[in-house]
């Protein structure tokens, strides 16, 4: 889909210097504005899905950068795009489309380095709200980056040059007189979507446009004009006079994250996040990338009309610089195990999905996770066991949400007894919530994931009963060894896909699962007597379920494979590799119940 098709876009074409910029609007003229900037050799097309979440709640604005898209270009070419004319032309656009307030501008890769410029310069003071940047520094703060370094060139100092000059080897390219048009309007022109799917995992579709060829080679002279220039004889006052939110994707084969160690000294009001991704991130990650923007706009908005300090909205929970943004799927988030973990991600500033049967419960964690921190959360009422119901799920998440970053599949039901007074359908029951409820999770979920191509992480919930036999557990103790074993299998195949896999054993948490655990061959008043049996001992033993939350957490960022929680979890692990024979020992003894 392209931007002409959204609701309620409306082009126009704003005259400056010599040329004509076509800009496209969406969403009311009333509301505050939000200017997007396209980077090389994109065109506005590349930030069509950020733009059509962003377009529910604020006035959005997007142009093709002179020589590019729709957009003619200046004759001649070279000296047509320095940052002066560049800057010129934002003004024009902003002058049109916003005359009477500020814009908050965001730019990715070109279109944020010649952002930085708007974000530096005098002459657009008072017209710009906030920056968000993404994928290209300012050539400013660049040149005295490498100035530094090689006035004082420590060994660690050199190795950063020399990353950072090795990733930039497309731009001494670009320096080439004719080369780089012939390859562009040429083969390359031709491979470039191909090459973009395979490398960097961008969706196919309508992006590129068709004016490709013609825009990378309009946009050589971008680093003709201003590039050798600006490093050479950077400016000494190119300090932000507006906040910045500085966008990092993690996995960037062009710019190394090192680059903006200083940048503090540059920026006042700075706002860090990474992102776990390569460069085209407007066309992998639109769904965060919205979220982000549309949350530092809103506190930047707030004090430009209330006058109070702007805030930095990164959040500030433990591992908030890898979860920030991301979405977070949790089933059986009702309460216990699922709820703490649901709030720990919120803590952090994940989006936050809230899965479980118990629509009330669902409801509630997700009201409490945005209290918490969380940008935004939702609930979806579900029972995992479903296998139709749970694929609607997954249809539902990724066309309204996104796809999804974390899975944890943590859904799950006590059943206790005897094999030989189990019934069948007791077994199937445990099997099918489970078993079934994690494989349609890592079937569904892990499947978009893989099919992105972003990578991801999935978590599914076990049991220290999983490797530790019990004579009073055989079906709750077969489900949770099943999830371990998948959990191991999805692990070796998913790695080439850059998706995690943890199993997390959490031993004995005390969670309400002892409330609702069926005691197979125990009428009704035994099966009270035993739940309330065991509720106390679980009580008495006290192990917070916020602590398996912080041990899911972590084993996402480590990548764990298999995470023992409880001290009866690391010892029930620890025997089953030291000596299985004492675990069937223990296996034997009957429970004190």
């Amino acid at each position: 889909m392209s931007l002409r098709d959204l609701p309620g876009a409306r082009e126009r074409r704003v005259a400056t210097g010599g040329i004509e910029l076509c800009v496209v609007e969406l969403g009311e003229a009333t509301r505050p504005t939000i200017v997007l900037v396209h980077g090389y050799p994109d065109s506005k097309e590349v930030w069509t899905q950020v733009a059509r979440q962003l377009a529910e709640q604020w006035h959005v604005v997007l142009y093709d950068v002179r020589g590019h898209g729709s957009s003619t270009a200046p004759v001649p070419l070279r000296g047509g795009f320095t940052l002066e004319k560049l800057t010129d032309d934002f003004l024009a656009v902003v002058d049109a489309v916003s005359p009477d307030r500020p814009v908050h501008v965001v730019g990715h890769d070109w279109g944020s380095v010649q952002a930085w410029e708007f974000a530096t310069v005098s002459r657009t003071e008072g017209r710009i709200a906030s920056f968000t940047s993404m994928s290209g520094p300012s050539l400013d703060h660049f040149g005295h980056w490498i100035k530094q370094r090689m006035a004082r060139p420590t060994p660690r100092r050199v190795g950063q040059l020399l990353g950072q000059g090795a990733k930039s080897w497309y731009v001494y390219m670009l320096h080439t007189p004719v080369l780089p048009e012939l390859a562009w309007r040429g083969p390359l022109g031709k491979r470039w979507p191909g090459i973009l799917e395979r490398l960097e995992k961008v969706p196919p579709g309508d992006y590129p446009t068709a004016s490709l060829p013609d825009d990378a080679a309009h946009g050589a002279w971008l680093y003709r004009d201003n590039v050798r220039t600006r490093l050479r004889r950077p400016r000494a006052d190119a300090y932000a006079h507006v906040p910045v939110q500085l966008i990092t994707p993690t996995g960037d084969i062009f710019l190394s994250e090192q680059l903006y160690d200083d940048l503090e000294s540059w920026v006042p009001q700075l706002t860090r996040r990474t992102l776990p991704a390569k460069h085209w991130v407007p066309r992998t990650r639109p769904d965060q990338l919205a979220s982000w923007i549309a949350e530092f706009a809103t506190a930047n908005e707030a004090a430009l009309q209330g006058g109070i300090p702007v805030r930095d909205t990164a959040p500030k929970g433990a591992h908030a610089d890898r979860f920030g943004g991301q979405l977070v799927l949790v089933t059986g988030a009702a309460g216990g195990i699922g709820r703490a973990t649901a709030f720990a991600f919120a803590e952090a500033g994940a989006r936050v999905v809230a899965v479980d049967r118990d629509a009330d419960g669902a409801a509630r964690t997700a009201e409490l996770a945005r209290l918490i921190g969380a940008p935004a959360a939702w609930a979806e009422t579900v029972d995992v066991s479903d296998e139709q119901a749970m694929e609607k799920l997954a249809e539902k998440v990724a066309a309204e949400y996104g796809i999804v970053d974390v899975l944890v599949n943590n859904a799950g039901i006590g059943l206790s007894g005897s094999f030989l007074e189990t019934t069948a359908e007791d077994w199937r029951h445990v099997l099918d919530v489970n078993l079934w409820g994690v494989i349609h999770g890592c079937r569904l979920f892990g499947k978009q994931m893989a099919e992105r191509g972003q990578g991801g992480h999935i978590v599914n919930t076990a049991s220290a009963a999983a490797y530790q036999p019990s004579r009073a557990l055989p079906a709750y103790s077969t489900s949770k060894a099943a999830v371990l074993m998948l959990s191991e299998c999805l692990r070796a195949e998913l790695a080439e896909k850059s998706i995690g896999v943890s199993a997390v054993c959490p031993g004995i948490v005390n969670t309400n699962i002892t409330a609702t655990t069926h005691f197979a061959g125990a009428d009704a008043a035994e099966e009270q007597r035993l739940r309330k049996r065991t509720s106390k001992l679980y009580g008495v033993r006290n192990y917070p379920p916020e602590k398996v939350a912080e041990a899911i957490l972590r084993a996402v960022v480590r990548n764990q494979a298999v995470v023992p929680v409880t001290p009866e979890s690391h010892a029930a692990r620890f025997l089953s590799r030291l000596s299985p024979g004492a675990l069937r020992g223990i296996a034997r003894l009957k429970p004190p119940l």
